[in-house]
């Protein structure tokens, strides 16, 4: 259900449902630092399908041997919610379409959707493509025809619309009559440079749309909208196309694509379920998108963006006291919407902004008395630490740990008596690191040394030789982070050092970190957390 106030001052209310059509696996592709292997595309295609995407772009097969081996593969995908499509520009000029080669690429990729970018603007049509107006008109109607008659459906992506439109209105109308008159199912406005106003978007969708409907005997068609984020409105203009009128919103998904990226289609979609009461996706259905943006970035091999709206591990996390004691009270005080509709998380984060209502939240999912006076003085241990350069925010293992420490039936499974860590160049060999540690466990001493690629790893391996005979579980836990930050840089070689250590024993991964003005110290209270919490939750 959408609702919106006309023009009038009145209310409009009307059923709808958008269509959502993905061009990751293409227009994504066009991002900078985004390689996609055929393996890859066809994996998030399958999952595309699984979230319940409308439509799939896979490619252009006419232009890499890639995306003709992609649409090859992809006829055995057995998608089951999706339209496949394949991406393509019209015929060349004053070249027969049944004899251009892209035209035939596009043909044999033997998708049930073609889309068809098409000149809009008079200046791409005359110094880009160097043709005609006229010219330009056919070449739209001979390729919208030629793939009717192939049975095809056909979505016409009218490139560069909104600058056209400006430029020529009336020959940017034009072009989409041209598609329409051919038998084009979808005319799709494209804001291809990415510098049109969300105002700008409706006020000429809308003309667009009242124009075409005007025509007398003219055949129904669908509207949609490309749009990218140059500006930092794409999202912002796909909606405001979708109150003028448009069905369909192209995007990538987390907004991938060339220069700043595509409309985001993850925040759109769920903009157009929670805001707009657009039935586009069921609510089954968006309570995986959190799982489907973080999906995507691992097969693109992209760092998630922790402030992305609705997705992102920062989108519903609270660090402000004040924030924290409201929604301990009332969720939605500082929530626009639950973060499980979209299968994300509410998170709580301790730093010495926090109030004790941040650390009892904490003790609470710790399984721990969030009233105990032990809570009250984490608090001031917290952030009379963070003064010094720790940082809780993200390493819960640590902060646990402390909370734990305060409980009378807390027994600490190892104790550090010493450490000596050493590093030399010795000829021959090059640098060498060497540590040796003494530590207590159960009463008994334990005194082992070991070599390493630097202090730190040699500090590690010396540890676990300690540890390892009386706690065998060691064994599977590992390191996969470690961060270095200098805190107080003026200080040069005398700044404070935060190391944070992300460690995982094959079923969870913890967050844990130290800071010293000695790298090695701070890295040995990181090290030793994430020793002590592996046995905790071992």
């Amino acid at each position: 259900m959408l609702t919106s106030l006309s023009q009038q001052g009145t209310v409009e209310v009307r059923e709808m449902s958008t269509y959502l059509y993905d061009t990751t696996l293409r227009d994504g592709t066009q991002g900078e630092g985004v390689n996609l292997s055929v393996e890859d595309k066809l994996r998030i295609a399958k999952r595309l399908d699984e979230f319940g995407i409308h439509y799939i772009e896979g490619g252009w097969p006419g232009s890499n041997p890639k995306d003709a081996e992609f649409f090859a593969r992809a006829q055995a995908l057995s998608l089951r919610h999706a339209r496949l499509a394949a991406f393509g520009s019209t015929r060349k000029a004053h070249t027969p379409v049944e004899r251009d080669p892209q035209i035939q690429a596009l043909r044999e990729a033997n998708t049930p959707v073609v889309t068809l970018v098409a000149k809009t603007s008079t200046l791409h049509v005359t110094h880009v493509l160097e043709t005609s107006l006229a010219e330009n008109l056919a070449m739209i109607q001979d390729s919208v025809a030629f793939f009717k008659r192939h049975g095809r459906e056909v979505v016409h992506d009218a490139e560069h619309f909104f600058d056209g439109f400006k430029l020529d209105k009336d020959y940017a109308l034009a072009t989409l009559r041209a598609a329409r008159d051919a038998g084009a199912d979808w005319l799709v406005l494209c804001d291809t440079n990415g510098g049109t106003m969300p105002w700008e978007i409706e006020e000429i969708t809308r003309c667009a749309i009242a124009q075409l409907a005007a025509d007398p005997g003219a055949p129904a068609v669908k509207f949609g909208i490309h749009t990218h984020n140059d500006t930092g409105v794409a999202v912002a203009n796909a909606l405001a196309a979708v109150r003028a009128g448009c069905s369909q919103v192209q995007g990538t998904i987390n907004g991938i694509g060339e220069r700043v990226g595509n409309c985001d289609l993850v925040t759109t979609l769920a903009n157009l379920k929670l805001k707009m009461g657009d039935d586009c996706v069921s609510d089954e259905q968006l309570q995986g998108l959190t799982d489907l943006s973080r999906f995507v970035y691992e097969i693109a091999n992209l760092v998630p963006d922790t402030r992305q709206p609705y997705v992102g591990q920062s989108a519903f996390a609270h660090k402000g006291g004040i924030h924290v004691a409201a929604i301990l009270k009332v969720e939605e005080s500082y929530q626009h919407v639950d973060p499980a509709r979209v299968g994300n998380r509410k998170r709580v984060l301790v730093s010495e902004l926090s109030g004790r209502g941040n650390i009892a939240y904490k003790a609470r999912e710790f399984g721990l008395n969030p009233d105990s006076e032990e809570v009250r003085r984490v608090l001031q241990q917290v952030k009379e630490m963070e003064s010094r350069g720790f940082f809780f925010e993200g390493a819960d293992a640590t902060l646990e740990l402390m909370l734990r420490r305060t409980q009378p039936d807390y027994v600490r499974m190892f104790e550090l008596l010493d450490y000596v860590v050493v590093v030399e160049h010795r000829e021959g060999r090059g640098t060498l690191a060497e540590a040796s540690v003494k530590i207590r466990v159960d009463g008994e001493i334990s005194h082992t040394v070991a070599e390493g690629d630097g202090p730190v790893n040699a500090l590690d391996l010396a540890t676990r030789k300690a540890l390892l005979p009386y706690y065998p579980k060691l064994k599977k836990v590992r390191l996969v982070d470690y961060k270095v930050r200098i805190i107080d840089s003026e200080h040069a070689t005398a700044a404070t050092t935060r190391v944070t250590i992300d460690s995982t024993n094959g079923r969870r991964t913890w967050t844990t970190v130290g800071s010293s003005a000695n790298i090695v110290e701070a890295s040995w209270q990181a090290l030793a957390d994430s020793m002590e919490y592996a046995l905790l939750v071992a």
